[in-house]
């Protein structure tokens, strides 16, 4: 397994990481706890050593699960990030006594005395002003209270993060399906990251069940344009006996100047797989034919949030 360095953090993280968000059960498909915990050892076996969740994921069932994972694991082996202000469907919070609550919630459900890194959930749908003279700075002050080590932001639009990134101070990003083989858009906000130094996390290579063959859940938020060329580019995988999740995860892995790629999984044949993709060369062929089918909707995004935060 690869490891890069997470910007100004300093961690060396693994090219591959787990996200939690499917150990809470409900986003893709039913989770037995059991296996859910398995998979968090088999990744952590496998040398990813950076996990990213969320008190929003399962309504707080995916950090009870991991902290339950956890218990047996030392803590050496693992850097754990969570996030603050998004706690439901429709339940949004990021003022500054819920969030330095929200850290405390999360600590005792992870069994943790601190957190790597700490992460405004899902901007987009909040008040950036709040988020900048408010939230951050609160956890800043967590962060001097040794409740976390390092501060981050997430959420998809990102004109957002940007915006973010340009009027505070924060250690990272998290960017999702913005890096995949149908939206490399992420590239356009690399360079003012990496002068910030600020580390860059990318998340969900398989475009929330885009770029698979099972296809998107009903909530996703494509266009059926984007939707339909990319059930095109599964189909035309399998036609060649290939498997278009292999293919965007190796796609999505490959660069260095992101630090790490979350991958979802509550499953630990889909980690095993995940990770034995890296150790194969890419299909240069098989991805040049994806990109061409994929070519007409490359980089076209949807609104998530408050419309003036896209």
């Amino acid at each position: 397994m690869d490891h890069r360095i997470l910007g100004k953090t300093g961690l060396r993280v693994s090219a591959l990481s787990l996200g939690a968000s499917s150990l809470g059960g409900g986003v893709f498909r039913a989770v037995d706890e059991s296996e859910a915990i398995r998979t968090v050892h088999a990744a952590i076996e496998l040398g990813i050593n950076f996990i990213d969740v969320s008190p929003f994921y399962g309504l707080t069932r995916a950090e009870t699960v991991l902290g339950k994972a956890l218990r047996t694991v030392p803590r050496d082996q693992y850097y754990i990030a969570t996030k603050v202000g998004r706690y439901g469907d429709n339940e949004f919070d990021f003022s500054a006594q819920r969030v330095t609550a929200s850290v405390d919630e999360s600590l005792s459900r992870l069994g943790l005395d601190y957190i790597d890194l700490i992460q405004s959930h899902d901007n987009e749908y909040g008040d950036l002003n709040q988020i900048v003279n408010e939230t951050i700075p609160a956890l800043r002050k967590l962060q001097v209270a040794g409740k976390a080590r390092f501060v981050g932001v997430t959420g998809y639009p990102l004109r957002m993060l940007e915006t973010l990134v340009d009027r505070t101070e924060v250690d990272t990003i998290l960017s999702y399906d913005h890096y995949s083989l149908n939206d490399t858009s992420l590239l356009s906000l690399l360079p003012v990251l990496k002068e910030k130094n600020v580390g860059v996390i990318s998340a969900s290579p398989l475009s929330q069940g885009l770029l698979t063959n099972r296809g998107t859940p009903a909530w996703h938020g494509a266009s059926d344009d984007i939707k339909q060329a990319c059930s095109k580019a599964a189909a035309w995988c399998r036609e060649k006996n290939a498997d278009i999740t292999k293919l965007a995860v190796q796609f999505s892995v490959r660069n260095p100047e992101i630090a790490t790629t979350l991958v979802g999984t509550a499953s630990g044949t889909n980690i095993r797989n995940n990770v034995s993709w890296l150790e194969e060369p890419i299909d240069e062929e098989l991805l040049d034919g994806v990109l061409e089918i994929l070519n007409p909707i490359a980089d076209k995004t949807w609104i998530v949030g408050r419309p003036e935060n896209n």
